[in-house]
């Protein structure tokens, strides 16, 4: 944090701001507000179930500032995603997603397998269960874009409740006690938009997922929180 922006490591469940169907659970920007004195704006979002690094800034021009960044996409995001099946080592989803109207916009996202895991658990008419963690870096940043994007593929991301498979959701919950999305948002890289300066900001993992990453011999890779200022 400065005088010009705040990072934090949100939650999974916690809504950025206040929504329209949900107006009395706690939000991002509530918090900050208490926690600081200041008011906050929002520079992007984050769904609700997905965790991690989360950027805000303390005034409407830093906020418009960061925002027309993150469109001309000259930050650098980066999550990681627990899938179900085995992935490639790396590769590129360009598919258009819905928005949360319906319309179909392009969306283009990289990622690169950083591990595989087999659980010993049945799933279905198989007796074991396959999964890989990728890390995944979005080109454009639409709705659900991650999320949809896996599923495409037909790798959809564990604990989601949209677009994954309600088969492997209940192993996660059942056998490992896991009742979230499996998608954190661990590195951003921008600009700050007054010193100029290039920074990035990193967010690490709650005990129950690195359990699950040292479950599932990914120990090494779970993420720490880190900043680089």
């Amino acid at each position: 944090m400065d005088d010009w922006v705040v990072a934090v490591n949100k939650p999974s469940g916690m809504l950025v701001h206040r929504s329209g169907m949900d107006r009395r659970s706690p939000t991002v920007m509530k918090g900050l507000r208490e926690l600081t004195g200041r008011m906050v704006w929002p520079v992007h979002r984050l769904d609700r179930p997905t965790s991690g690094v989360l950027l805000m800034a303390f005034s409407p021009e830093i906020a418009a500032a960061l925002n027309e960044d993150f469109r001309a996409r000259r930050v650098e995001k980066r999550y990681l995603a627990v899938v179900r099946g085995v992935t490639q080592a790396s590769g590129v989803i360009d598919h258009p997603v819905k928005n949360s109207r319906g319309k179909a916009k392009e969306a283009v996202s990289h990622y690169k397998t950083l591990g595989y895991a087999e659980v010993d658990q049945p799933v279905g008419r198989y007796p074991s269960a396959r999964y890989s963690l990728v890390e995944v870096a979005p080109q454009t940043g639409r709705y659900h874009q991650i999320r949809q994007h896996f599923h495409h593929i037909s790798n959809p991301i564990c604990g989601d409740t949209v677009y994954g498979d309600g088969r492997h959701n209940r192993l996660f919950r059942d056998h490992f006690k896991i009742r979230r999305l499996l998608l954190f948002s661990v590195f951003l890289s921008f600009t700050h938009p007054v010193s100029q300066r290039k920074m990035g900001v990193g967010a690490g993992v709650g005990d129950a997922e690195k359990m699950l990453f040292h479950t599932l011999g990914w120990g090494d890779l779970a993420p720490q929180t880190q900043a680089d200022t």
